[in-house]
C-alpha cells in the first residue's frame, strides 16, 4: 500500500510502501512517549526503506535516543536507531535503525493517507509507562511488558492482512 505523509508545517512530505499498514501496536517506551507525544504512546508501522521518497530533506533532523533504562546511569548509551523529524515544526516522522536497512518505521501520526481500522491492538513497553497512561483493556487488547515476540509482519499474516 502506498502511504504519503507529512509533517505538521508541511515543509517536509515522504512517501513509502507498506506491507504492514494496520496500526495497531502502541508503545508506551519513555522514548516513545516523549519524542512522539500523543496519548503517552506512539504507533508505528512498517515499509520499506528503499521505498521512502523524502521532499524537503534540507529540513530533516535526526535524533538517536538516550538509552537511560540499561545499565550504569553515568554510562548512557545512544541508540543506533535514528529518529527522524522535522527541524522547523518538531513533528517526528520515522525511525531508520540501520541494524534492519530494509525496513523503515513510519510513526502512524505523521501518515496524512487514512489507514485502516486493526482487528486487534497491542500495548507494548507497558513496563516504561508513565502513571498517568490510561491502557486500554478488554477484547481486542493485548498487553506486553517489553516488546511481544510477533513482528509487524507476522502479526498482519495471522490477521489475513498481508499485501
Amino acid at each position: 500500500m502506498l502511504l504519503e505523509g507529512s509533517c505538521h508545517c508541511g515543509s517536509i512530505k515522504f512517501r513509502f510502501d507498506s506491507e504492514t499498514p494496520y496500526p495497531y501496536q502502541a508503545c508506551y517506551c519513555s522514548i516513545c512517549r516523549k519524542t512522539a507525544g500523543g496519548g503517552g504512546y506512539a504507533i508505528n508501522l512498517g515499509g520499506s526503506y528503499e521505498s521512502l521518497q523524502i521532499e524537503g530533506q534540507e529540513n530533516l533532523r535526526v535524533y538517536n535516543a538516550k538509552l537511560y533504562d540499561r545499565g550504569d546511569p553515568d554510562e548512557v548509551e545512544a541508540s543506533p536507531a535514528q529518529r527522524n523529524f522535522c527541524g522547523l515544526c518538531g513533528s517526528f516522522l520515522w525511525l531508520y535503525d540501520p541494524r534492519w536497512p530494509e525496513l523503515v518505521h513510519l510513526f502512524a501520526s505523521a501518515v496524512d493517507t487514512p489507514l485502516p481500522k486493526p482487528p486487534e491492538h497491542v500495548r507494548l513497553m507497558l513496563n516504561y509507562a508513565a502513571p498517568w497512561c490510561e491502557i486500554p483493556s478488554g477484547e481486542g487488547e493485548k498487553h506486553f511488558p517489553e516488546y511481544p515476540e510477533e513482528s509487524l509482519e507476522e502479526w498482519h499474516r495471522r490477521h489475513g492482512l498481508l499485501e
